[in-house]
């Protein structure tokens, strides 16, 4: 067993672990998440059928609209939204989400943006530990 070292930029400050959900192609939230599972319904999407609840859920950026900042804050309320998400860039409608969840719930959900090439890296079923300076830790 290996460990991988990362060091990401935070967008939303938050420390999180567990196993790595991974996907390689962007989710639009609405219509793709169910809030009220964690599961990923979009039955086009490469992970349909996968449950994200309280997994770090690795998604280059989202597809579609504001709505999925709507989904994603319901999912934060029903504590069926991911353990933390990591990102290739600031996704403002994940961040959004997070802020909000945080004056409403005091429920912020760790945010972290990885450059594309250290992206590649992360595999399903991976261990990841995020600290709130951005650091990520991978078992390999």
């Amino acid at each position: 067993m290996g460990r991988l070292t990362l060091q990401g930029k935070v967008i939303i400050r938050g420390e999180a672990q567990g196993e790595a959900l991974v996907s390689r192609e962007p989710l639009s939230f609405w219509g793709g998440y169910d809030w009220m599972t964690g599961e990923i319904i979009d039955r086009r999407h490469m992970l349909s059928g996968a449950i994200a609840r309280d997994r770090i859920f690795a998604v280059p950026f989202t597809r579609g609209s504001s709505t999925t900042t709507a989904v994603l804050l319901e999912a934060i309320r029903a504590k069926t939204a991911p353990a933390a998400l990591i990102t290739t860039d600031v996704d403002f409608f994940f961040a959004l989400a997070s802020v909000i969840a945080d004056e409403l719930y005091d429920a912020p959900l760790p945010l972290v943006a990885l450059a594309e090439n250290e992206f590649t890296r992360l595999k399903t079923g991976d261990k990841i530990h995020i600290s709130a300076n951005g650091t990520i830790t991978v078992i390999i």
